[in-house]
């Protein structure tokens, strides 16, 4: 009999399905299994190592592996870096607290209260990886110098065998990560940039095609704007990772910072052209369409969109030579605009879309040629002097630290007046706590989810010492019973609910029922030491949740307040050298929005007027440092001095704009829109009252195109200052200032 032909092909099917999945699986859970592999062995090898050099307390090294271990090799290894930057920085300054107030243990407890505070500060201020290091000056001060305090006169061999401790653990994980299943932050790198310019091309032909509408902007914006912040921390990892990052990091952080200037440009643009459709100048609009229909064509490659750095050569010789021809076919249709309409408005607006045309020609041909410039090892467009620098608010970073130094002399003011045996544990833990937490936008429940962890921990602890350790004898049957243990633990920390419970459950397992050379069993003192370390992250919870926490609207309001004051920073701080005002400017909105995102997590509607926000803060900010490289680079001719009428106007202008971003209200907007028209008509004058060279003709049209743009910013029904405007002073463009 013949087989069912039906049954042939189930067996190949069933094999490419088990196949496929097997694969998913290990793109997924099976790099959440590789991690715990490597943390555990990088913690069995540090343990087993200080074993071997009879160190101590062998505890602290596998502790060290747990604080430090991530999945991805280039993270570590900046941790690292910065933690040993950190352990020695804590080492001398706990060396300096002994010696002066050994006998005085107020004054100890005070003062290490005050360096954790001031380390949990500037832990908070700088949201990178140096952070960390602020993070380890305090925590490491309080793990050296809390038991040193207690025995002063071997306090500085002490010191020097715990940071012996700490460093091998470091060697350890570092090594351990970059050699064992590395996981390069590189490639990931890699992935963004060619996610991220392809991501941007398609935005920027959906917009102008108009298939996209302002939610849609919104949310594409929101993920520019998490990218960014994302992307630089990647990078300044990736530069610990190999030679290849380190040689590329300039360019980088370049396309990093140019691609955020593109980006503010062609919302501009966009802008503009919603605001010229708001007001039916469709003669202006359609003179430009063409040029628009010609943008998207000129990032692809044999008509398909560029993707790689080398195809990206291409997409920038083309736009080279776009820019190049641009001014002289955009002057042939103003021509032919201006014999066919007789509103001066209207020229206006031509000219303002005309050079937001030419400008954001010109930032996507600087992206486009430096990212076809990381096809190649070395490229003189890495020479690049900005970097991207998160900031967090300096009053939040403060009260961080004003509720670190508090936990800490308020858990040393208890230790004191008591006398427990474990107060060396509840001081020691909840600065480590402060420290560890002060990075998280939620502190408190951190903190408290750490504490879980730990309760946890000292349960299996508890039983693992009492019940398990005397029946074992050698390293080997040590490893396979701290391994299941020690791995629920890391498996924890691979799920992102999970996090705190996993690293409070793997950091203090090891400090309760780490093992040591020579293992005390002493059931009381495990429990007071588990007691005080649960009784500190609680502690710390109930303060970060009650002394002015994070999550409560008043940062996210501060936070806010800032981001509109980046506008008045703009047109008042020194304009030398202009692309790092530009780039401080750039950065340092989209940093603040990040922050505010992360706060408000799940409010929709705050979230929206954050963005409005954004929008209204790049695009007068970037107009003014126009406006004012514009008004810098005249010549020095007497009809250009600083003291002339039109540029006191300018001058006003800009005040007037300052005063209304920094404090909003229907007052400052009536005088920015003022100033904007006196200072709009003196520019006119100018421009009338002789002939300039052409050169400083067109500069005056740009200024005047610049205070037209700023004008029309401010009027944008849909800016959060559109409902400061008095409808009935204004015309129904709102433009009349320019007739």
């Amino acid at each position: 009999m013949s087989a069912n032909p039906s049954s042939a092909p189930r067996e190949p099917l069933g094999f490419a399905a088990l196949y496929a999945a097997a694969a998913d699986w290990a793109r997924t859970d099976g790099l959440a299994w590789i991690y715990v592999f490597k943390a555990l062995t990088a913690a069995f090898l540090a343990l087993g190592i200080a074993m071997k050099l009879d160190l101590p307390q062998p505890r602290t090294a596998m502790t060290t592996v747990f604080i430090l271990m991530t999945q991805q090799s280039g993270r570590v290894l900046a941790k690292s870096f910065y933690r040993i930057c950190g352990t020695l920085v804590g080492l001398v300054v706990m060396l300096v607290f002994i010696s002066l107030f050994s006998q005085q243990p107020e004054l100890f407890i005070l003062a290490t209260a005050i360096w954790v505070g001031i380390c949990t500060a500037g832990s908070a201020r700088n949201r990178n990886f140096r952070s960390y290091g602020f993070v380890l000056a305090g925590y490491t001060a309080a793990l050296i110098g809390i038991p040193a305090s207690q025995n002063p006169d071997g306090a500085y061999m002490s010191a020097l065998t715990r940071v012996a401790e700490i460093t091998l653990g470091i060697v350890c994980s570092g090594a351990v990560s970059a050699l064992l299943f590395p996981q390069h932050v590189g490639e990931q790198m890699r992935t963004t940039v060619r996610a991220r310019f392809s991501g941007f091309v398609e935005y920027v032909s959906a917009t102008l095609a108009g298939r996209i509408d302002r939610a849609q902007i919104e949310a594409t914006n929101a993920r520019f704007v998490a990218d960014i912040v994302g992307f630089e921390t990647t990078r300044s990892v990736a530069v610990f990772e190999s030679p290849d990052s380190r040689m590329r990091s300039g360019r980088l952080s370049r396309l990093n910072s140019e691609f955020m200037t593109a980006a503010t440009r062609f919302h501009a643009l966009h802008q503009l052209l919603n605001r010229l459709h708001d007001a039916q100048a469709t003669t202006v609009i359609d003179a430009f369409e063409p040029y628009f229909k010609e943008i998207a064509p000129l990032l692809h490659k044999s008509g398909e969109p560029v993707l790689t750095a080398a195809d990206a050569a291409q997409a920038a010789a083309q736009l080279a030579a776009y820019k190049a021809e641009l001014p002289q076919r955009v002057r042939a249709t103003r021509a032919e605009l201006e014999a066919r309409t007789e509103s001066a408005v209207r020229m206006l607006d031509f000219d303002t879309a005309s050079e937001l045309l030419y400008r954001f020609i010109d930032d996507l041909h600087a992206y486009a040629a430096t990212y076809a410039s990381l096809a190649v090892d070395t490229h003189e467009r890495e020479r690049w002097v900005e970097r991207y620098t998160p900031k967090t608010n300096a009053l939040a970073a403060a009260i961080g630290g004003l509720r670190a130094a508090f936990v800490v002399a308020l858990l040393g003011a208890v230790w004191i007046a008591t006398a427990w045996p474990s107060g060396v544990s509840l001081v020691l833990t909840g600065a480590a706590v402060c420290a560890l937490a002060s990075s998280s936008p939620y502190p408190a429940r951190m903190a408290f989810h750490m504490g879980m962890g730990t309760a946890l921990a000292s349960i299996v602890g508890l039983v693992l010492t009492f019940g398990v350790y005397p029946h074992i004898d050698g390293f080997p049957l040590l490893c396979a019973v701290l391994t299941p243990c020690l791995g629920l633990g890391v498996f924890m920390t691979t799920r992102p609910k999970l996090l705190g419970y996993g690293f409070g459950y793997c950091v203090f397992f090891c400090t309760l029922a780490g093992p040591d050379n020579l293992l005390h069993y002493d059931p009381t003192a495990f429990m007071n030491d588990a007691m005080a370390i649960v009784l500190s992250m609680l502690v710390t919870s109930v303060v970060c949740a009650t002394m002015l926490p994070p999550s409560t609207p008043w940062l996210r309001n501060r936070l806010l307040i800032d981001l509109r004051r980046a506008v008045v920073t703009t047109c008042q701080a020194r304009l030398t050298p202009l692309t790092r005002l530009r780039a401080r400017f750039e950065s340092g909105a989209r940093d603040l929005v990040f922050q505010i995102n992360a706060l408000a997590a799940g409010e929709t509607e705050f979230q929206h007027d954050t963005f409005r926000w954004l929008f209204a803060v790049l695009e007068v900010g970037n107009a003014v440092l126009d406006l004012r490289r514009e008004v810098t680079t005249l010549p020095a001719e007497p009809r250009y001095a600083a003291n002339t009428a039109w540029r006191d106007a300018e001058r006003k202008t800009r005040n007037a704009v300052a005063a209304l971003f920094d404090q909003p209200d229907a007052a400052r907007m009536a005088a920015a829109l003022s100033a904007t028209s006196i200072a709009t008509a003196a520019v006119q004058h100018v421009l009338t009252a002789f002939t300039p060279p052409r050169e400083e003709r067109h500069q005056l049209q740009r200024i005047l195109s610049h205070l037209h743009f700023i004008r029309t910013a401010l009027l944008d029904p849909q800016s959060p200052l559109g409902p400061l405007v008095d409808k009935r002073s204004e015309a129904p463009e709102g433009v009349r200032h320019a007739t």
